[in-house]
């Protein structure tokens, strides 16, 4: 069942109206009465069963899933500091200053799961139609990055030692008696891995990591013997995930790197500083005028020229419109058309007015770099905490919808402002 805002609640001594102390002109105030909520919580309807408990107001945990995405808050400090800003609390739809929280951090995560990427998208064709005519997707800027996952950079012997820990701690919840649970060889063996690359250590390094293998493996063989049917099958995904780790060698395909984001890709991006990168490749596709109409999370490293298809219908969904042409880079060499769409790359020219026309256009196409750059650092791109193929979809969908509306909140303060010193 959806739960809803009371839009004109019963008047108490005891409450204070926020219009009363609130700057009407603050930008928040005027993007809220710029967005239509009622379209918002009938397009997310579909989402929630009829019967059952009251949930929370779509337009509450809507707007503060925005506010955690365009201020870079975690799902608790965007909760905490919603009671002590009223802004956000006129933004959520609240009338009275509220001095308890919305409701508790873990209702974002199933409200994410929910809607998934479908309901991401929703929420990005919002902050487009926020610029209502000036969004002109005639030519359009198309670039991929790496949306990177929560995991440390792995190596074999650091999976290898978190299967052992595994193990031991399924051992003890199932109250299997291992014939030994290495717990201080492994501990020691871990110090003498440390510095592998000295050539007076490699050699003996190289064997301690195989004899961490070996452990590993012989642990996960005896959980296997030792564990009922039953066990058997609830911990299937997590055997087989050991197995696919200890089997894999440095020339394996579809590598693991991590035990808890099986589904993580390395991806060389050809940086000095960081060669190799782990999380799953995202598009962006934007305007000129640096307005972001396609956000996309791949579930495999496939070539950049193989994504524009799927990326450029999703732009036509979004904005009803489909690109005429599409600048891009050369790491998109082979495509020069994708259905109706011109595909444009870097080339040598011999004309000069061509030549000149040409580094025109792709000093624009530069401009969508900055933008993945703030995707990054200010909408919480640069490390991706959700789960699974779906958290990285969503989390760039919404940190795609959260740069728009940024942008556009910017906008009105620059008015405000100019607004304010003409009449000094």
């Amino acid at each position: 069942m959806i739960g809803k805002i009371e839009k004109t609640p019963q008047l108490s001594l005891l409450e204070v109206p926020l219009t009363t102390f609130i700057n009407l002109l603050h930008e928040l105030v005027i993007l809220c009465k710029k967005i239509k909520w009622d379209e918002i919580e009938k397009d997310f309807e579909k989402y929630f069963s009829e019967i059952g408990r009251p949930s929370v107001p779509i337009r509450k945990i809507v707007g503060l899933l925005l506010l955690k995405q365009v201020y870079d808050e975690s799902d608790e400090s965007v909760v905490e500091r919603w009671i002590e800003n009223p802004y956000w609390q006129y933004y959520c739809g609240e009338v009275n200053f509220q001095k308890k929280g919305p409701f508790d951090p873990s209702e974002f995560v199933h409200f994410r799961q929910r809607i998934g990427e479908e309901g991401a998208e929703k929420l990005l064709q919002l902050s487009i139609q926020l610029y209502e005519d000036e969004v002109d997707v005639k030519e359009v800027l198309a670039e991929t990055t790496v949306q990177e996952k929560n995991i440390t950079y792995p190596t074999d012997t650091k999976l290898h030692k978190k299967i052992i820990d595994k193990c031991i701690k399924i051992a003890g919840k199932e109250k299997i008696q291992l014939r030994q649970s290495y717990k201080r060889t492994v501990k020691e063996l871990m110090l003498l891995v440390r510095y592998r690359n000295n050539p007076k250590r490699k050699k003996k390094a190289n064997a301690v990591a195989r004899k961490i293998k070996t452990i590993a493996g012989r642990l996960v063989r005896e959980l296997s013997r030792e564990l009922t049917e039953v066990q058997k099958s609830f911990y299937e995904k997590q055997l087989s995930i050991f197995n696919k780790i200890l089997d894999q060698t440095k020339t394996s395909k579809n590598k693991i790197y991590s035990i808890h984001e099986p589904d993580v890709k390395c991806i060389a991006k050809g940086k000095e500083h960081k060669p190799y990168e782990f999380g799953n490749k995202s598009s962006i596709v934007n305007t000129k005028n640096g307005i972001i109409v396609e956000a996309m999370a791949f579930k495999e490293n496939i070539y950049d020229g193989d994504t524009l298809p799927s990326r450029l219908d999703q732009t036509e969904r979004l904005t009803g419109k489909r690109p005429e042409v599409g600048n891009v880079d050369r790491g998109y060499r082979g495509r020069k058309q994708v259905g109706d769409t011109k595909i444009i790359i870097p080339a040598p020219v011999k004309v000069q007015y061509q030549r000149a026309k040409q580094r025109k256009r792709f000093r624009t196409r530069a401009g969508i770099e900055p933008v993945i750059g703030h995707l990054k650092h200010d909408h919480g791109m640069i490390r991706n905490y959700l789960k699974g193929t779906m958290g990285d979809a969503v989390n760039t969908i919404i940190a795609a919808a959260a740069f728009n509306i940024r942008k556009y909140l910017n906008r009105i303060k620059v008015l405000l402002k100019s607004f304010s010193f003409s009449f000094c």
